[in-house]
């Protein structure tokens, strides 16, 4: 009897041992974390390789992602000289009572005059509802007007599945929605062609106005090293999304996640997804930014020919440990016509790996060709006949 409780008690005691000396094998930090977004996206921004995609070109409720397009048509007018930052807009008493208090705020007080640039600065950093609006009608005059200048935005970037209602991202009853693709090529160009006021308004952890300090509520900013945006957005209506970015040792990557019904999914989740990009993916440099890639040929202008060079770095991205075989291939309509302008993208750099979608990026004019004269013109035409001949018969042009 005393035997056969020893042994029970040995039974018992080796069954709570596993409990306890149990070893969990490590976890693979190239495998492909769970994604429970109902649309999610990733792109590699030097390739250009989409890395996951699901519903990308579903529609859906952006809420303050809306924002993002907000400081872009704010970021192109800076650009374009239309728009200052130190320029004041006034908050108006029907803006005011309207929005005063409504959702994430400045804090912006009746009749106060703020600059453009302390409005961007709640805009992306305290998803400031107010400053939207009031940046929008010191714009464009009317919040209708604004929004119309976000759609033509929209049009030309190619955003397909996007449609701008407000410059705020509160609810409409669905009259403004996104795609996940749209949002990366939203943020791409955000990123890409206004650079300095990027870093100069995004990847701000905290903002401060009329002593008030507020957080920014992205999850990546103190968990992902080199997390620099874009933004996150969340109401009843659309649930928790994100659009992210990791500049990581040369490396950028944008994610989008959209409509999570709870807060810790969507910070778990997107932190996982971008770590999962640096673990998963190599990239492989094929030029950087400014390089010559060839020459295209041109017509009616002083010169008979432009450099191509390449408006930003190029790579292609493969999966971790792989060494890629590509083939490079330039086109352009021939012949380019005069006058070019110096950075004008005027050819197409297509590159092709195995087993890798085909990419396609653009080249630029490394100078300006200005119009030609009558005897440039001439010497085109004898150029053009030059060529029908039989190659020992050309003549040196």
């Amino acid at each position: 009897m005393n035997f056969r409780r020893t042994v029970l008690a040995l039974a018992l005691a080796g069954g709570c041992m596993p409990a306890t000396a149990r070893t969990h094998a490590p976890v693979d930090p190239t495998v492909m974390p769970e994604i429970t977004a109902p649309t999610a996206y990733m792109i590699d921004v030097d390739s250009g390789r989409v890395l996951y995609a699901r519903d990308a070109q579903r529609r859906f409720v952006p809420a303050s992602l809306t924002k993002i397009m907000t400081s872009y048509v704010a970021f192109e007018l800076i650009a374009q000289g239309k728009l200052r930052l130190d320029q004041r807009f006034t908050m108006t008493p029907d803006t005011f009572r309207q929005w005063h208090g409504v959702g994430s705020t400045m804090f912006l007080g009746n009749n106060s005059s703020t600059t453009v640039a302390e409005l961007l600065d709640g805009i992306v950093t305290v998803s400031a509802n107010d400053a939207c609006v009031v940046l929008a009608q010191g714009i464009a005059g009317s919040v209708p007007g604004f929004t119309a200048m976000m759609n033509e935005q929209a049009r030309r970037l190619g955003m397909r599945n996007t449609h701008y209602n407000t410059p705020n991202g509160w609810m409409d009853q669905g009259q403004t929605y996104v795609s996940a693709q749209d949002l990366a090529i939203l943020s791409d160009a955000l990123i890409t062609r206004h650079g300095d006021l990027y870093h100069q308004f995004y990847g701000h952890e905290h903002g401060k106005f009329n002593g008030i300090e507020q957080n920014n509520h992205n999850p990546l900013y103190g968990h992902v090293p080199g997390a620099d945006g874009v933004k996150t957005g969340f109401t009843g209506e659309a649930g928790y999304g994100v659009v992210g970015s990791v500049l990581r040792n040369g490396r950028r990557v944008i994610l989008v996640l959209g409509g999570y019904p709870r807060p810790k999914e969507r910070a778990d989740q997107s932190r996982e997804f971008a770590e999962w990009y640096f673990a998963a993916w190599d990239s492989h440099p094929i030029a950087a930014s400014g390089v010559k890639l060839g020459s295209a040929t041109v017509q009616g202008g002083t010169a008979r020919s432009v450099d191509l060079v390449t408006p930003h770095a190029i790579a292609l991205t493969v999966p971790h440990g792989q060494t890629p075989q590509y083939t490079m291939t330039i086109r352009y309509k021939y012949p380019l016509v005069a006058p070019i302008a110096m950075g004008e993208e005027v050819a197409t750099l297509i590159v092709r790996a195995p087993g890798q979608p085909i990419e396609h990026r653009p080249l630029v004019a490394a100078h300006a060709v200005g119009t030609g004269t009558m005897s440039d013109r001439v010497r085109d035409g004898l150029a053009t006949l030059a060529q029908r001949l039989p190659a020992g018969m050309r003549p040196a042009l």
